[in-house]
């Protein structure tokens, strides 16, 4: 009989000491998955990512953006800033690290449980004791770390993908920071000449040389681009602080060095011929789908090989039993199994339902990879064509205004025009230069979203407004003088 318990107590010590042994291989990692999510994002982003855990690496941070900042800005640096120091992005790597805790936890055999019953009669005293350990628990442990280290690998995506959406986001606010600030200097050089039309011909007004609808139009196109001058002086201020906002600065750090006109545009555009196998490739969402599919798969057939116990509990049990009449105390010990005895449910319900929540899964697998074709599809379009309408005024309609102000200088110095005709072509020049700034900028963000099709990262499927402000032709702008 004792030679029994003692095979039964083996066998149980030799289920929980397998169960450590399984979970001792996995540990906690010293980056915290970090650096597999920085392997994932440098094939697009080529930046450094941090996980601040630290007063000290935040101080080290703190120095490296300043430094960062002391330079005018590229989109470059813009973008590096906002990985280093944006907020919601530390917080996206804490989701991180507790899916790893979450994974270390799942590797770990069950804590047995210790109870004590006492019970005392008037000649006898018992005390009964129990170990129990949750043997399916242990049992299961490989499969479960299993489908634990694929949604922790799933996290990883998941940083990944808010790291290149931060990114995203920074490109886009300083495109549009930056395209506003060149606005504003345009419309700056607009007012200054509208300003000093108005006043000569207010001038010639008083001699007489100038009926009153001419005076009417020019003080008009004045107050115009004025009031003009001031929505996009408003919307530089707002932009601003956008960016300000994603790159996660506050304080004197708010008085950012941007440049005065967006980056000049490539050479050449992008060909991208296949770009739809790219992105099936590379996006993060579609590696998170498939992710998610292989942990459901797992934990599928865990369903099945559990469908019929799901819960089994043993351990060593043991009684004591003293009279106190005798002082004699006696102990037995012996086995307590516990296990749930399907009556009423066989698991079809389970198995059911995991059926389908893997066949969901499937179904949003499929048709995502079909939006991902059709929005890379869509994203390289956008960017070509972008390309084309932002490099058509960079060669041809901006050179021919030029030309054509040119011209009207000649003919005004020969004699041929009046001022009213070269300021008239001033108007249509500034016209001109307002929609070639909103053209570079939709070139810009095109090409921002072009990445985002390929690698992730979007914030929506939203379609945006492409120029800094409507572009708006007044109608002083285009009145013909008699």
């Amino acid at each position: 009989m004792k030679v029994m318990r003692f095979a039964v107590y083996v066998r149980i010590c030799a289920i929980v000491a397998s169960g450590l042994g399984l979970s001792a291989c996995v540990t906690f990692s010293t980056d915290k998955g970090l650096g597999d999510v920085a392997g994932i994002v440098q094939q697009d982003l080529k930046k450094n990512i941090a996980f601040v855990q630290s007063e000290g690496e935040a101080a080290q941070l703190r120095r490296r953006v300043e430094s960062l900042l002391k330079k005018t800005l590229t989109v470059d640096t813009a973008v590096q800033i906002a990985l280093l120091n944006n907020r919601g992005l530390q917080a996206a790597y804490n989701e991180l690290a507790i899916a790893e805790a979450v994974r270390v936890g799942s590797s770990l055999p069950p804590n047995p449980r210790f109870s004590i019953l006492r019970i005392a009669s008037g000649l006898e005293t018992e005390v009964e004791t129990q170990i129990v350990t949750n043997v399916l628990a242990l049992a299961t442990i490989p499969i479960r770390a299993d489908i634990a280290a694929d949604r922790f690998r799933q996290a990883q995506l998941h940083a990944a993908e808010e790291t290149l959406r931060v990114a995203a986001e920074a490109r886009r606010a300083y495109y549009r920071a930056v395209a506003a600030r060149e606005l504003v200097r345009l419309l700056s050089q607009a007012k200054s000449a509208a300003e000093s039309t108005a006043q000569v011909a207010r001038e010639l007004g008083k001699t007489g040389a100038l009926n009153k609808l001419d005076q009417a139009r020019e003080q008009a196109f004045y107050a115009e681009t004025t009031a003009e001058l001031a929505m996009a002086r408003e919307n530089e201020s707002s932009e601003h602080e956008k960016l300000v906002r994603v790159l996660g600065l506050w304080g004197k750090d708010t008085n950012l060095k941007l440049p005065w006109v967006l980056p000049a545009l490539p050479f050449r555009p992008l060909n991208l011929p296949d770009v739809e196998v790219d992105a099936v490739r590379k996006r993060l969402d579609l590696q998170v789908a498939r992710t998610e599919l292989a942990a459901l798969a797992k934990s599928y057939g865990l369903t099945h090989a559990t469908r019929f116990v799901s819960l089994l509990e043993a351990g060593p049990a043991f009684k004591t039993t003293r009279d106190r009449e005798k002082g004699e105390a006696v102990r037995d010990s012996g086995v307590d199994v516990e296990f749930e005895i399907p009556i009423f449910d066989f698991g079809e319900t389970r198995i059911r339902q995991a059926e389908q929540t893997y066949l969901k899964a499937v179904n949003r697998l499929l048709q995502l990879a079909v939006n991902v074709r059709s929005e890379a599809r869509e994203a390289y379009q956008g960017y070509r064509s972008t390309y084309d309408v932002a490099q058509h005024y960079q060669r041809e309609i901006l050179p021919l205004h030029n030309i054509i102000n040119e011209q009207m200088q000649l003919q005004y110095s020969a004699m041929q025009s009046d001022v009213f005709a070269l300021l008239a072509e001033a108007r249509q020049r500034i016209a001109a230069n307002r929609a070639a700034i909103a053209a570079k900028l939709a070139f810009w963000l095109a090409s921002s979203r072009l990445r985002e099709a390929i690698y992730g990262g979007a914030r929506s499927a939203e379609p945006e407004t492409e120029a800094p402000v409507p572009i708006v032709q007044t109608a002083a702008v285009n009145a013909n003088h008699d």
